[in-house]
């Protein structure tokens, strides 16, 4: 008996390879996956604005990176104590404002930068209600969109469920600003699973069919872009509330891991699987405790594992294993 739906994923093309530069945007499952991708040593930008949920702020956020935006002070507002900007995460406030434009410009010249050699762009779209500035936000232009509320006061803010018309329209003139940006870049959309239930439960349905008519049209239309169906996979494969959290609203390691292994199956190459499971090989050798740090046996594993890894960084000289290579060299944790 059968107890749920597998269906059959698209493989990518042009498939990812660990030589590849990633930039990822979007919702919190963007950096699930990007944890996933970072512990295989990929190389990685991840949400250089801060976690993103809805369309218009990821385009917005892109939008700033291609231009190398300079945001000032004078882009910001004062709530509680702390400066902050209605187009970046609060990772971005500061005690003072001088202390957040540091940050949030810093930010956007690496991303300038990332994404003009960028191989793939990944974008992980989580809602299309967007929350709107009223009048009473503070140094906000009315009816612009707010990417994180900052537990300001709600009637600062207007809600209003984007249109796929309009979702299409936005994307398909930020797709033509990244192909004259970096014509290389390929773009991988998903649908992120995380439901979200605080718009209620028919409100995230009507969210999610917005943003699934204008993903699959995009795809259709543009020939750099592609769908991986991480929705799909927790919503229709796992189907089982066991595969969320408690909050019954974001899925759990089981569900995410699940999706990961999707997404190495079908986005990714052989040589890029095998490489992926030597590193897997070699961070469970590293977090390896030895019962006698001084037998025999234990420096025989130091010396064995040091050559696997010297010969991975020898052939991808841009991996990240330093802390690595020293441990296997010495059997020392800095």
């Amino acid at each position: 008996m059968k107890f749920h739906f597998e269906f059959d994923i698209k493989k990518l093309e042009q498939p990812i390879q660990l030589q590849n530069k990633l930039f990822l945007m979007g919702s919190c499952f963007t950096e699930n996956i990007g944890e996933k991708l970072r512990k295989h040593k990929f190389q990685i930008l991840e949400n250089p604005h801060g976690i993103l949920f809805n369309p218009l702020s990821v385009v917005n956020a892109i939008t700033d990176y291609i231009s190398n935006k300079k945001y000032t002070t004078s882009d910001l507002f004062q709530l509680n104590e702390t400066w902050h900007s209605w187009n970046h995460h609060s990772r971005f406030s500061g005690l003072t404002a001088e202390d957040s434009i540091t940050k949030i410009n810093q930010s956007i010249s690496i991303a300038h930068l990332y994404l003009k050699e960028s191989d793939f762009l990944i974008i992980t779209i989580g809602s299309a209600w967007l929350y709107t500035l009223t009048e009473k936000a503070p140094n906000a232009q009315l009816h612009a969109v707010a990417s994180n509320n900052h537990k300001a006061p709600s009637d600062w803010f207007q809600k209003r469920l984007m249109t796929p018309v309009e979702l299409m329209s936005i994307f398909d003139e930020l797709i033509r600003k990244l192909n004259s940006f970096n014509p290389k870049l390929q773009i991988l959309l998903t649908i992120s699973p995380v439901r979200h239930l605080r718009e209620g439960l028919v409100e995230n349905n009507r969210s999610k069919a917005v943003l699934i008519q204008a993903v699959h049209q995009l795809v259709e239309t543009n020939g750099n872009v592609n769908y991986f169906p991480a929705y799909e996979l927790v919503i229709d494969d796992l189907r089982d509330y066991r595969f969320y959290a408690e909050d019954l609203v974001h899925p759990n390691y089981q569900a995410t891991q699940y999706v990961w292994e999707k997404l190495v199956e079908s986005c990714m190459n052989e040589t890029t699987k095998t490489d992926m499971k030597e590193i897997a090989e070699i961070n469970l050798a590293f977090q390896h405790k030895p019962f006698n740090p001084s037998s025999e046996n234990h420096l025989q594993f130091l010396t064995r594992y040091y050559t696997k890894t010297n010969n991975l960084k020898e052939k991808y000289p841009f991996l990240d294993l330093a802390l690595e290579l020293d441990y296997f060299k010495k059997g020392e944790r800095g």
